[in-house]
């Protein structure tokens, strides 16, 4: 990621995308499993469904755990924002109208397998990076940037590993 100088209230984006040797059908049952993702993530480390809701649908909501060497341990809300098989499944961190941060992946069927992109937004909604940009204001434009970095070698980290898990089924 190359240097943008973007603020928090920029909401600045990242995504990345990889080609899967895996069925569009194969792959939303991995990217859509809320309980799977902290195997492949250094900072959150448990998810479990909250509100009675028990799979994925628009509207349920579930709880993340995580945990960063500099801003400790701290739980989120998350909300699924779009639940559309074999093709979407995105969640809003936080307020569903003015979410700290919204993940979004996409499936595309190409190539007898699956492009699956892999989407972030940061804000508009405050989260913790929030309190270290009001203790910090005049460097907002690097933490910003450090955060999006950090974000942006998670999702290169997931789809690598998505695509593992995937394909180690037809192969």
């Amino acid at each position: 990621m190359e240097w943008t100088g973007a603020r928090y209230a920029d909401t600045p984006t990242v995504e990345a995308s990889t080609w899967i040797d895996a069925d569009p059908e194969r792959v939303w049952d991995l990217v859509s499993d809320i309980e799977l993702m902290p195997t492949f993530s250094n900072e959150l480390k448990a998810v479990e469904w909250a509100d009675g809701a028990d799979r994925p649908r628009t509207g349920a909501r579930f709880v993340g755990h995580n945990e960063h060497e500099a801003f400790g341990q701290w739980s989120t809300t998350s909300q699924i924002v779009a639940c559309d098989r074999p093709r979407e499944f995105a969640w809003a961190v936080g307020e569903i109208d003015n979410p700290s941060a919204t993940w979004r992946f996409r499936l595309k069927p190409r190539d007898g397998g699956t492009l699956l992109s892999f989407w972030m937004r940061m804000g508009p909604g405050r989260s913790g990076l929030s309190v270290a940009i009001d203790s910090m204001p005049d460097k907002e434009e690097k933490i910003v940037f450090v955060r999006m970095r950090e974000f942006e070698a998670a999702i290169t980290k997931t789809l690598a590993a998505l695509k593992r898990l995937a394909e180690r089924g037809v192969r």
